[in-house]
């Protein structure tokens, strides 16, 4: 599976501009597919979950983990939908390209 990682940071960088904010926040990502998105997003955050419903993307996500980040986050193959969390567990929740 290829990753389409957001090298130049351009997709946070217009989420900032959106006033999008993950510094110390609980985030949820929504289809976080290879975690492409999740690692520059748990560099501020205070802890991510992603999740997805493709089993592959999620074992690359899982082999990918930076060491740094394994404290803060957590993959799991769930659809939103099914999630078995609070709703209070998180103080952000955003997707991208999983439409």
């Amino acid at each position: 599976m290829t990753s389409a990682r957001d090298l130049e940071g351009r997709e946070l960088e217009a989420l900032g501009r959106a006033g999008v904010d993950f510094s110390g926040r609980r985030v949820l990502d929504v289809g976080c597919g290879d975690g492409r998105l999740v690692w520059p997003v748990a560099d501020v955050a205070r802890s991510v979950l992603g999740v997805d419903t493709d089993d592959e993307a999620i074992v690359t996500a899982k082999e990918d983990l930076p060491r740094r980040l394994r404290d803060k986050v957590e993959f799991r193959v769930a659809s939103v939908v099914e999630l078995d969390a609070p709703k209070s567990s998180f103080d952000l929740v955003f997707f991208t390209w999983s439409l």
